[in-house]
């Protein structure tokens, strides 16, 4: 098994997130690596949680990692938090990330959480799995 493309997959997924228009357009620049200090907007993505998998084989190593793309809202309802992960699942379903080291060999959308929280938030999880190759 090889981790070593973790870095790069994240940094792609998050350059990916940041560069596109539609989600861009719905939550402007509150997309996070890691949450900043003080007060976070009212709708916002955040890259979350990963577990990786060996799926090396004769030709080479390689991982599946599966990873979280979460999107958070202060909304009364779970409209505006759907319509962002809606657009985080659009720009990252079969993206073609060109990645610093390895290559990707699929990013396919895994499964999704949405949840009304004790604080009267709405968070929707979205889960993906992404294949790699550590060339």
């Amino acid at each position: 098994m090889s981790y070593g493309v973790s870095a790069a997959l994240q940094a792609a997924v998050y350059q990916r997130l940041t560069g596109d228009a539609v989600l861009g357009a719905l939550v402007g620049g509150a997309i996070y690596d890691a949450l900043p200090s003080g007060t976070l907007p009212d709708l916002y993505v955040s890259l979350g949680p990963e577990e990786a998998r060996d799926r090396s084989d004769m030709t080479g190593a390689g991982a599946l990692h599966l990873f979280t793309v979460s999107v958070v809202s202060a909304a009364a309802g779970f409209q505006a938090a759907k319509a962002a992960a809606a657009a985080v699942s659009d720009a990252l379903v079969d993206a073609p990330l060109t990645l610093s080291r390895g290559a990707l060999a699929g990013l396919h959308f895994d499964r999704a959480r949405a949840q009304r929280l004790t604080d009267g938030t709405r968070r929707i999880d979205l889960r993906f799995r992404a294949r790699v190759d550590d060339q």
